[in-house]
């Protein structure tokens, strides 16, 4: 059982920030879980600055042409930036842009903040449940006449979204939109983290098993 560096230093640094907690949790769904994803607990500029990191190897690694990130408002916004941020550290110079929720009529006007939204667009986000907010980005850049070329999000959950095709939420995206959707981790990585670590961290089996019987019943294996 093994998990690389890269993910095993993300998974720590969601658990570290709390991004990722464990408990009883009702999701929009309705549905219980066992744990909780919420990125927006990454709120230091250290916490960022990793995050752009990972999104930076995940986005060279893909080895996808593009020229600019795409951070759908609100939580994409400053994963858009600390991803173009970290990518110029690493020799790839690009824009960063966002959507406003709602269109300037005053000053430059708009529904974009940031670099010009053309050509070739990779879109970073957070996690996918609806997919709502990234639906909703993705039809502003192809009415900007945008190329949309990918989409990377932190974490997929792996939740079947759809019992009839037994498609996940990343599934369903990627197969609407015709593009690659990759995620930097999903809930296997995390489990695997935790077996992996669960003496050092003293994370109890019981959490564990737990987390596994909800894969089992939920999830895409």
């Amino acid at each position: 059982m093994t998990l690389t560096e890269e993910k095993s230093a993300l998974v720590r640094l969601l658990l570290d920030t709390q991004v990722l907690l464990f408990g009883d949790f009702t999701l929009k769904s309705g549905r219980k879980s066992p744990y909780f994803f919420n990125l927006a607990a990454i709120n230091s500029g250290a916490g960022i600055s990793a995050l752009g990191d990972a999104y930076a190897r995940c986005i060279v690694d893909s080895k996808v042409q593009f020229s600019c990130v795409f951070g759908p408002a609100y939580k994409g916004i400053p994963i858009a930036v600390a991803t173009a941020e970290a990518l110029a550290r690493a020799g790839h110079d690009v824009g960063w842009a966002f959507n406003r929720k709602e269109a300037k009529a005053h000053g430059e006007g708009g529904v974009f903040v940031g670099s010009d939204v053309q050509g070739r667009i990779v879109l970073v986000d957070d996690v996918l449940t609806a997919g709502t907010a990234v639906r909703e980005a993705a039809a502003l850049i192809f009415a900007a006449k945008a190329e949309l070329a990918a989409i990377f999000i932190t974490m997929d959950r792996q939740e079947i979204v759809d019992s009839g095709t037994g498609l996940t939420a990343v599934q369903t995206l990627q197969a609407e939109l015709g593009i690659p959707v990759k995620s930097l981790l999903n809930l296997q990585d995390v489990i695997r983290y935790l077996d992996l670590n669960a003496h050092h961290d003293n994370y109890p089996r019981a959490l564990i098993d737990q987390l596994k019987r909800y894969q089992a019943a939920h999830c895409a294996l």
